[in-house]
């Protein structure tokens, strides 16, 4: 079920940027993307990186790269980066009240001053790029720096702004990265979850709450689907999968502690971890002892990753901190229970003890004990099916896109062309006391 199809006849050319696109971690911008493009959008992807091979392992990935504006890459020609500062500086007072704006919002002492600069010449490339394609509105992924490269690119464009809140990392920061002027200035923020949504309310100034919109990540249930609805429980032990970059923040030392404990009671427990990352060649020295039980796959491309858990009987994802992570979706979709920690906003797509197991962050009994509550095939079975109903219902791609066109064509109660909206008033500047 797709929702509503907005009405797009005046359809606004759209552009989004992030740090790093397109990426093997972040897949759900692409979906979103190319959800857009099926209902009719013209989205042109921009990226202040340019992404190494590694991260766009598949056709898809490969394709969008290829038709992706490159900022960094773009305005490390000095000729090229001279021309945007002259076209900036046809509108001069546009041009001086954004850079004014960049000094406003860069964090406290020269360091800060200086990255907000760079961030300045790079919107200033990104801008002239916006305005030679027709570009009508801008929206960017993440609240960090790629966010302040898009509110000044969108400012000396004279064009709408709007943002995707994720967490967790931009929320650890919400004074740093300035949420309270990027909110009072865009149109819209996307919240993907009711928690990121509570961080964004306790860092604007309530006026502008209403901007605040539940856009959820999603998926393409299809894709997960073959299989998801009959669940392989004749399999002997338990074949867990991991899906995601490994790094310390993703807990995956307590998943090995865990993993240890579980093989007393599980002894066909196996475990594959999909992905790559820093901690690789400390996690392979942990699961050496247990030979061919452990399997590291490295990056796999959307297809790989579907496959791969269509092969599990469950995911995990024990990480330390999380906004609302898209591959629990990929697995609910693929019919597989989960087991993912308390963090973020983890709670509000998967029910413990129903479609999988919320587990205490950092906690390696509570994980121990969730791994063998699933070795039973028909909980698992259960749980499965409850998980794909969620997903089915509340997190399809398809659905999003269209709440997001709608936003974006005028057809959600906002169009992308309203008066600008005034600033916090001045006696709001101290978050601490706006919040209270």
């Amino acid at each position: 079920m797709n929702g509503p199809e907005p009405d797009t006849a005046s359809r606004p050319r759209l552009a989004y940027l992030t740090g790093a696109y397109p990426a093997v971690s972040h897949t759900f911008i692409l979906r979103e993307v190319e959800g857009l493009r099926d209902l009719g959008l013209e989205v042109l992807p921009c990226s202040v990186r340019r992404t190494p091979p590694e991260q766009r392992p598949g056709p898809a990935e490969a394709a969008e790269a290829e038709r992706t504006f490159h900022v960094l890459e773009t305005a490390r020609r000095p000729a090229t980066l001279l021309a945007a500062q002259a076209a900036g500086l046809r509108n001069p007072g546009r041009y001086f009240r954004t850079l004014a704006l960049a000094l406003r919002t860069a964090r406290p002492g020269l360091k800060g001053v200086l990255w907000q600069l760079f961030y300045f010449a790079e919107a200033t490339v990104l801008a002239r790029h916006l305005r030679d394609e027709g570009v009508e509105h801008l929206h960017n992924h993440f609240a960090d720096s790629s966010a302040n490269v898009a509110m000044l690119a969108a400012a000396l464009a004279g064009i709408g702004f709007s943002y995707t809140l994720h967490g967790p990392a931009e929320i650890y920061d919400p004074e740093g990265w300035h949420f309270r002027e990027k909110t009072a200035r865009a149109r819209f923020v996307f919240c993907i979850s009711h928690f990121a949504r509570s961080q964004a309310m306790l860092f604007s100034d309530p006026r502008h709450w209403p901007k605040l919109k539940i856009i959820h990540c999603g998926v393409t249930p299809e894709r997960y689907g073959a299989g998801a609805d009959t669940p392989d429980t004749s399999r002997d032990g338990l074949h867990l999968v991991f899906v995601g970059r490994l790094v310390p923040i993703k807990g995956l030392r307590v998943l090995m502690e865990a993993f240890a404990a579980a093989r007393a009671e599980v002894p066909g427990l196996r475990l594959t971890l999909v992905g790559d990352g820093a901690d690789r060649a400390h996690l392979e020295t942990l699961a050496a002892p247990y030979g061919d039980h452990v399997r590291f796959t490295g990056y796999l491309d959307q297809d790989g990753v579907a496959e791969s858990l269509r092969g599990a009987d469950a995911l995990v994802l024990p990480s330390f901190a999380e906004g609302v992570p898209v591959v629990l979706m990929e697995a609910m979709a693929s019919g597989k229970p989960v087991i993912a920690t308390q963090v973020g906003g983890v709670s509000e797509l998967v029910e413990d003890g129903v479609s999988g197991f919320v587990v205490p962050p950092g906690d390696p009994d509570s994980l121990t004990r969730a791994i063998t509550a699933l070795a039973d095939p028909a909980a698992r079975s259960r749980m499965g099916t409850a998980g794909r109903a969620k997903v089915l219902a509340e997190f399809d791609i398809r659905r999003e896109a269209a709440r997001i066109a709608a936003l974006l064509t005028g057809q959600g109660g906002e169009g992308i062309r309203p008066e600008p909206l005034p600033l916090p008033h001045a006696d709001c500047g101290d978050t601490a006391q706006c919040a209270e």
